[in-house]
């Protein structure tokens, strides 16, 4: 999958369920009105609809949501695409997660292919956990990693900079990470969701940040790259590596190399973009896979050489229809 820029599309951000067991203010409100059941993909469709992407050049599949626990019948999608890692035609088989429930499946997920996972913790302090998700319990996120590490998943911990909320505890996640063996990446809040209005002097950017985190921690140049946008540096204090995503403050959009779907089947080319193709109805109507592989050939050609995310003007970058639809889309 060759888009009009020339890049090549090898990674899927595949979301499985509109529905969450947190209400982070960033991403949900505190009552959102989840999706009816014959909107959703079932698991069947979510794995022809992922198989078709592999076909076309798809080498690493991470799943998301919500929270893709919660959906009922994960772990037999996870098997089913954990059978395209065995066989070779997938190289990467992974997830984001809140680590509610990763305890409870940490050894299932290894079994069935994966070999990392993503868990979003914005601090350590149990009070401030409760306030960004409205009633998570930190304490059942920790545990959540340690039986991943147990199980024997590689662990990285994603961090949303918030302004005046979460700053002053990165230190403290910063040595927990590093002691545990954990990279971690900083990510700058997008203008999604509730905070498609993001302004100026709410905005929190990266290299603010590592400059501030440089006059207390040696960060070492690191060559360390994933299939995402971070850069990392060395912890020399900690020996572990923390990453940077600027996707605000630096434009990293031309090295895209990904799509996403979210879990009513609708394709983006761009996380700053609405949903361009919808495969539900088609996949529905018929048994025959030539025409969603026809219609996601032609559509990557939509994929636009970069967002127009923008902080400063409220409302600026996103619809009411993208304020909507982040817990459905998985970011």
């Amino acid at each position: 999958m060759i888009d009009s820029c020339g890049r090549d599309i090898t990674y899927l951000r595949l979301s499985v369920t509109d529905r969450c067991n947190l209400r982070c203010v960033y991403c949900m409100g505190d009552d959102p009105l989840p999706l009816a059941h014959s909107e959703v993909l079932r698991i069947e469709e979510l794995v022809r609809i992922s198989r078709c992407f592999i076909r076309l050049g798809i080498r690493k599949l991470r799943i998301t949501g919500g929270e893709p626990l919660v959906r009922k019948g994960i772990m037999e999608l996870f098997d089913q695409l954990g059978e395209e890692v065995a066989l070779g035609r997938l190289a990467e088989l992974t997830m984001t997660t809140n680590g509610l429930r990763l305890a409870e499946v940490a050894g299932r997920l290894r079994a069935a292919g994966l070999r990392r996972v993503n868990v979003s913790l914005d601090t350590l302090d149990p009070g401030l956990f409760r306030r960004i998700t409205r009633w998570g319990e930190v304490e059942r996120v920790i545990d959540g990693i340690a039986a991943a590490k147990d199980a024997g998943l590689q662990v990285k911990i994603n961090v949303v900079l918030q302004k005046g909320v979460n700053e002053d505890g990165l230190d403290a996640l910063i040595a927990w990470a590093g002691a545990q063996g954990h990279d971690m990446t900083l990510i700058e809040a997008m203008p999604l969701g509730s905070l498609a209005g993001l302004r100026a002097d709410q905005f929190l950017s990266v290299e603010k940040m590592r400059k501030d985190l440089a006059s207390r921690w040696t960060l070492l140049p690191c060559d360390h790259r994933t299939d995402g946008p971070a850069s990392f540096y060395r912890v020399a204090e900690t020996g572990g590596r923390l990453g940077f995503i600027a996707a605000i403050s630096q434009c990293f959009c031309a090295a895209c190399n990904r799509v996403r779907m979210t879990c009513t089947g609708g394709v983006s080319w761009c996380l700053g973009q609405e949903s361009s193709l919808e495969l539900r109805d088609l996949i529905r109507s018929t048994e025959d896979d030539g025409p969603m592989e026809r219609a996601l050939l032609a559509g990557v050609a939509a994929k636009p050489a970069g967002h127009r995310f923008a902080v400063g003007i409220a409302g600026a970058a996103c619809s009411d229809g993208q304020r909507s639809r982040m817990n459905r889309m998985g970011g």
